[in-house]
């Protein structure tokens, strides 16, 4: 089973991640981009935001999303795999980078993902106040330099993008508590295993 854990910087993705692999056996734990030796590469690249083509960017994430499901995804389907980001986000990012239109960036992550989309998209939705606290306890990469308006406005194409798909999905307040969350998290995988 494959689930996509998905939210912008700071709102408890990785947090969660670690608490799932402390409950399920033999989950796999991976990342977009970054989970691939060319993922680490490109990962790189993209959080130094020193390609001036937005167009560049998307092709960059696409290429890794290939790479990371034929290496990832594809050979572990059997399994619980984790991922800490995914298309979703490609799409959110793209949108608020405008320019692009949301039935194209879907069919390019389909041809990416060889059609094959996550089980479960677990969505963590925060707010402007929680955002700039976090942001404020860490260094910035050059994706978050763009400014915290421009994380929400991802954030909210994200929702806007998942309301358009047919995928299971939980969304979770990352205002709440870590424990209220876990569970959440934790009962919503059992249900689909």
């Amino acid at each position: 089973m494959y689930v996509l854990f998905e939210g912008i910087d700071t709102c408890g993705k990785s947090t969660q991640i670690e608490l799932v692999d402390k409950v399920f056996k033999d989950v796999i734990l991976t990342k977009e981009p970054g989970g691939t030796s060319f993922g680490i590469k490109a990962r790189e690249i993209l959080l130094e935001d020193s390609l001036s083509s937005k167009r560049a960017e998307l092709l960059l994430f696409l290429a890794d999303r290939a790479e990371h499901y034929a290496q990832v995804i594809k050979k572990n389907k059997s399994s619980l795999i984790v991922s800490d980001r995914g298309f979703l986000s490609g799409i959110g990012y793209a949108l608020a980078n405008g320019d692009f239109e949301f039935n194209h960036l879907l069919e390019l992550n389909r041809f990416a993902l060889e059609e094959n989309f996550p089980d479960l998209i677990v969505l963590f939705i925060t707010n402007m106040e929680t955002l700039t606290e976090r942001m404020g306890e860490k260094k910035l990469d050059g994706i978050e330099l763009r400014g915290l308006e421009y994380l929400i406005s991802v954030q909210t194409h994200m929702q806007e993008s998942l309301n358009k798909l047919n995928i299971p999905y939980l969304l979770i307040d990352a205002t709440d508590s870590i424990d209220n969350i876990h569970k959440k998290i934790t009962e919503e995988i059992n249900k689909l295993l």
